[in-house]
């Protein structure tokens, strides 16, 4: 336990039965923090308060997606928004500063800062502070705002579109098959963190093997789900991974190879991967894109997704 100034008090949770002191605040995210305890994506270690007395100020939490990993993800960070300016930014910045040192190793890149947010949440002033109190504390900290994305969603019962025949869709065979396409999609990539991976000194075939080692060989459900896109002659035109991460059914990943991008391919292939998944009878397929990649997002409103959420991302930049 660490006391600070002002009588606040910055401490990690003692164990999963304090969840109910940490959710005094609140966040669209709540449902989901007892099962992550219960499977080892949080622990009460990398999950923290700041209290004044037993009235909860500031709340922060990680996640990994690979439970007995370190923390991969800053996706928890909340400040009692009836206090005033500056007192309610300092205290966030406190515990955000002090979670950090004892949560991420000394020397480690500090994970990244993701929040979810009303997709209209610059045209209310209520909802545009909230958003900008919590990303004041993280650019005092040293972070910078790297994307806003656009969270999407297909409904059950929404039609998808039939197989117009201009693609052969055919299972992925392995992991080097599907490598052999992401890299030279990530070549002239609108996706803000692909481009934040070859802007590292990353070569766009390591950061295709990063991207498919961190998040796809994790997915427990069937690789043969996954697709590439060919036109009859076998050409290969792009690819979709369909999958379900620990919460959702997901479009995982969508990318068109350059020498055939402004074709309309990419509605096919959407196509294809949304109805893999609904042909197993899910209610909801997620998905994701950045607010600047037009083209993409054109392409799931034209599938019937709904954007029902936007997310903005910050990042640290090593020294």
């Amino acid at each position: 336990m660490t006391l600070v100034p002002t009588g606040l008090t910055v401490r990690p949770l003692t164990g999963a039965d304090e969840l109910g002191l940490f959710c005094r605040l609140s966040y669209v995210l709540d449902h989901e923090l007892a099962d992550d305890l219960a499977t080892g994506r949080r622990r009460p270690e990398w999950m923290w308060v700041a209290l004044r007395g037993d009235r909860v100020l500031a709340r922060v939490a990680w996640w990994t997606g690979r439970p007995g990993s370190g923390p991969q993800a800053l996706d928890f960070f909340d400040l009692d928004d009836s206090l005033p300016e500056p007192e309610r930014g300092a205290i966030g910045l406190r515990l955000l500063e002090a979670a950090t040192e004892a949560v991420v190793p000394a020397g480690a890149a500090r994970p990244e800062y993701g929040r979810f947010i009303p997709p209209g949440w610059r045209d209310d002033p209520a909802a545009r502070e909230v958003v900008e109190a919590r990303t004041r504390v993280m650019e005092a900290a040293g972070a910078r705002m790297l994307v806003e994305r656009l969270r999407l969603e297909w409904r059950k019962g929404t039609p998808v579109p039939e197989d117009d025949g201009r693609l052969v869709f055919r299972p992925v065979s392995g992991r080097e098959d599907l490598l052999a396409l992401m890299t030279p999609v990530l070549e002239g990539t609108l996706d803000a963190h692909g481009q934040q991976d070859l802007a590292s000194g990353l070569s766009a075939r390591e950061a295709a093997e990063q991207h498919y080692d961190d998040e796809f060989a994790h997915f427990r459900t069937p690789q043969e789900w996954w697709r590439i896109a060919e036109l009859p002659d076998g050409e290969p035109v792009g690819f979709v991974v369909p999958a379900r991460n620990n919460y959702h059914p997901v479009i995982a990943y969508i990318g068109v190879l350059p020498a055939h991008r402004g074709r309309g391919y990419v509605d096919g292939i959407l196509a294809e991967g949304t109805r893999v998944l609904a042909a197993q009878g899910v209610d909801r397929i997620r998905a994701a894109t950045d607010l600047g990649n037009v083209p993409m997002a054109k392409s799931f409103a034209r599938l019937g997704y709904v954007n029902f959420e936007r997310a903005l991302n910050m990042v640290w930049d090593l020294p």
